[in-house]
């Protein structure tokens, strides 16, 4: 069986800030600083007491899809490129809309972007965009430009915060390829998310677009497996997220198909 512990995931939103030291919002002494910690404590007791009931023929996986780590902060990428020029509203809104509530003057707006935990920007390309903009012979040089200006973006103090860009071949990969954004961002290596609302005084925020929130997704994740027949415990190194469906497959006799991504975990 398997079961979702979406409480870690939760309180680590809500009370980073508490306890990391580093945190833009910390504050020394106050009464959440251990929460996570607690709460991993937890954790631990309840897969703890998992392992008292189960017999030695059972192996047992902890894994999750992704870290996390603080958050500086967030780029409102559409504001971003109404700055840059490459957005253009036929009316400024009063407050903050959505991308689809905004008075976009389609015709003359080269690209878009969308929030989350990392950015993602899209061209609008004549022929593929019903009211496109860039041409098809420029869109690799307009992509690349945006590309170039995005590394350069800035945290409040003008200090660069370390953008890295993607294309989505240097991503993804598979036949929906084609689906991906034309532009995969992380802002400041994930300590900045980004945001797609319209009508910030400024680039940058430090909420999304709902509300607070203290940390954001890390790339790395966790990975733990546990088999009582295996009886040396070790560091794994150089895994990745595909690797996790083979591996349980492989735990269960089921024979991995030949085209699955990812590779057999060895203990």
């Amino acid at each position: 069986f398997m079961f979702v512990e979406i409480g870690l995931d939760r309180i680590q939103h809500g009370f980073w800030k508490f306890f990391d030291k580093t945190h833009r919002k910390y504050q020394p002494g106050n009464k959440y600083e251990n929460a996570i910690y607690e709460y991993y404590k937890y954790l631990d007791e309840r897969i703890g007491r998992l392992l008292k009931v189960i017999d030695d023929q059972t192996v047992v996986l902890v894994v999750s899809d992704h870290g996390a780590k603080k958050m500086e902060g967030a780029i409102n990428i559409n504001d971003w490129l109404i700055q840059e020029g490459y957005m253009t509203l036929k009316t400024k809104p009063e407050g903050l809309v959505k991308l689809e509530e905004a008075d976009i003057d389609w015709p003359k707006t080269k690209a878009w972007g969308l929030g989350g935990y990392y950015g993602r920007l899209f061209l609008n390309v004549k022929g593929r965009e019903k009211m496109g903009a860039v041409e098809p012979e420029d869109y690799e040089k307009v992509r690349d430009e945006i590309a170039e200006k995005l590394k350069a973006i800035t945290d409040e103090k003008g200090n660069n915060i370390g953008t890295r860009v993607f294309k989505p071949q240097e991503a993804y990969k598979g036949p929906n390829i084609d689906q991906a954004p034309d532009l995969i961002i992380y802002f400041g290596d994930l300590y900045w998310r980004s945001t797609g609302t319209i009508g910030h005084d400024s680039i940058h925020s430090f909420e999304t677009e709902v509300g607070p929130d203290d940390a954001v997704h890390a790339e790395d994740g966790i990975f733990i497996l546990w088999d009582p027949q295996v009886k040396r415990g070790r560091e794994l190194e150089n895994l990745s997220i595909y690797d996790v469906a083979p591996t349980v497959l492989d735990v269960m006799g089921i024979k991995v198909p030949d085209d699955m991504e990812g590779k057999i975990i060895e203990l």
